[in-house]
């Protein structure tokens, strides 16, 4: 079974769905019995929840769909 430290440094990689299977389990069995680890998780999710939900679009929406249309005009050119 990993230790608190491991499993911090796989957090990010766990949440994103990026852990081989073997440490996916690894990280699960962890979390089972610690608390402390799933505070980290629950909050390592919120603020990702938070960060994409708060995130904006660089373009405002006008010139990004004169964008998207200039681009589709050039890929139509032979």
């Amino acid at each position: 079974m990993i230790d608190c430290t491991s499993a911090v440094r796989r957090l990010w990689n766990f949440i994103e769905l990026e852990l081989p299977d073997n440490e996916r389990h690894e990280m699960e069995e962890h979390l089972a019995f610690c608390r402390r680890c799933c505070g980290e998780v629950e909050f390592a999710e919120e603020l990702r929840t938070f960060l994409k939900d708060s995130a904006r679009p660089s373009l405002p929406p006008e010139a990004e769909a004169r964008l998207t249309r200039f681009i589709d005009a050039i890929e139509e050119k032979p």
